[in-house]
Formats: C-alpha cells, structure tokens, sequence
C-alpha cells in the first residue's frame, strides 16, 4: 500500500516537534514528489508510485546507487530511508531545473559530459542495465497484461536484434549509469549539473547514457558531436554512431515503458501519446539516410 506524506512525516523520528509544511512537486510520471521544509530546511520526499515493478524498478537498486552517486559528488544525499515503504528522503539541491532549452544553450554539453563523467567513476551500481533485455521484459509485461502498443511494432524487432548485434561487436566496458537523464534531471547548483533520479540506473555502456541523454535533450549533430568529444577525448564516427543507435533503442524502450504506464498509472497524463511519440521519433532515425552508416560504423576495429 502507498504511504501519504503525512505518514513519512510522522515517521521520522527527528522532524517530531518540528514546523514542517509540505509542498507538493509537480513534473513526475512515476512516483509522488515532494517538497518538505522542516523549520527553515528543505528536503526532497520521493514516494513510489502504484506497480512501479511492472515498469522494471528494483527499489532496493535504486537506493544503492542513490549512496553511490551522493558519495560521488554528483547525486543528492540521502537523508532517511524508509525501506518499508522505499521512501526516500533526500538532500534537496539548490539550483535551477533544467528544461531542453537550458541544456541546449552554449557550452552546456560539455558540462553535462563532465557531470557525467563524475557519475561514471562512482563505486560500481547493484544491478546492470540493458535496454535490449529490457525491451524483452516490458514484452512479456504488455503480453501479460494486454497492453496496447503501436501496430508495427513488433514487426521491427530483427532490427532491434540487428542493432544489438552490431553494437556487440565491439563493446566498451560497462559504468554506472542514470539511464534516463531528462533534462529535469539535470539541476545546475551554480557550479554543477548536479544529476537525480536513480530509479533505472544501473552499470551500463557508456555510450547509452550519452546517446538517450542526448535525445531526451534533443541535441543537433554539433551538439552529440561536443558531448561526444568533451567526454572521450574525441567525437570518433564510431562512438558517435553507437550515441545514435542508442537513442534510438532509448525511443524503442520507453514506448513501452509509455504504454504500460498507460495501462496501470494513476497519474493524468497522456502515457499513450507519449508512447507513440517516443516510436514515430525511433522510425525516424531507423529509416533516416544515416542510419546503415551507423550500423557499419559501430562494428569496425578502434
């Protein structure tokens, strides 16, 4: 059963006796987000949304990695853990929300890779993740539960194998990764961009991070180019072409994630519109004249 914010509160031993105020945060499509200000300090209260382990969130995953990601400089604290409810209570961080428009001005993906960068260093994440695995589990899930997704879908899973293939062909180690870095994920503190919301991280390619954040952020090639090269060294075709193909299964994944969310979300949102956005935006790429580029480019020796 989900708490209420009034049940956290109460539950924490240390608030007791204090003024506090809520205040509820809105932009969430999974979990219940507040803002809770004890006397004159504010904290960030995340509470778990209803069948959130049909949509592939392991909570005790997404604690681990929180620890780690604070303790690398670039997550939020956690302040209290409630691991009956998997409520987290965090560090609330001072600063501006990023918006797609933000994170597209000058300069700002090479301050997203260096944050990334700080990220990647951390101590190893609980769990890996794989979009291509993932895709097969929100299958199974759509599959069980009658889910509604776009008709042509499943006709283009060879080609979902096709890109897994090519990518295979020369992996790059595996890092910790957030794995879903929208823009309002990114809050920039003044110095900066610090990164939150750990519910699908896990130790991943590299390349993942850079190419879903990069189509969440809807970057032009100068700018997958400039975060490309701020984070390696240098913007290879090859590395650039494994970002694409990555944004791309990052659209394959989330239409899924979008139609379940359509099926079991409480929330008043437009999960079916999201979904099919998410999948008009992957066929794009696939059948865009770069893409046999890509392919090829991602299977050739370093």
């Amino acid at each position: 059963m989900t708490v209420s914010i009034e049940q956290v509160i109460a539950t924490i031993t240390e608030w007791r006796g204090h003024e506090t105020s809520i205040h509820p945060m809105t932009g969430g499509l999974t979990n219940t987000n507040y803002q809770v200000q004890v006397d004159t300090q504010r904290f960030f209260v995340r509470i778990p949304g209803a069948s959130t382990e049909l949509l592939a969130v392991d909570r005790r995953n997404e604690y681990h990695n929180t620890l780690m990601a604070a303790e690398a400089g670039v997550g939020p604290r956690v302040v209290h853990h409630l691991t009956e409810h998997h409520v987290m209570v965090l560090e609330f961080i001072e600063g501006d929300t990023m918006t797609i428009p933000s994170m597209q001005a000058a300069g700002m993906p090479s301050r997203a890779a260096h944050s990334i960068q700080l990220l990647h260093a951390a101590g190893r994440f609980l769990t890996d993740f794989n979009m291509f695995r993932l895709v097969e589990f929100y299958l199974k899930i759509v599959g069980d539960h009658a889910v509604r997704i776009p008709d042509d879908y499943r006709k283009h899973l060879p080609l979902v194998a096709e890109m897994e293939a090519a990518i295979m062909v020369q992996p790059l180690a595996t890092v910790p990764c957030n794995n879903d870095l929208l823009p309002a994920n990114y809050i920039d503190d003044g110095c900066l961009l610090r990164l939150i919301d750990f519910e699908y991280s896990g130790n991943n390619d590299p390349c993942f991070e850079l190419g879903n954040s990069c189509q969440e952020l809807e970057y032009n090639e100068n700018q997958y180019a400039e975060l490309c090269s701020a984070y390696f060294g240098e913007a290879r075709p090859a590395l650039l072409a494994r970002m694409h193909l990555f944004a791309i299964m990052s659209d394959v994944g989330w239409t899924l994630w979008g139609a379940i969310q359509g099926k079991i979300s409480k929330l008043d949102f437009d999960f079916w519109g999201y979904a099919v956005g998410r999948w008009e935006r992957a066929l794009g790429m696939i059948n865009s004249e770069p893409f046999p580029r890509w392919l090829e480019a991602v299977q050739r020796a370093s």
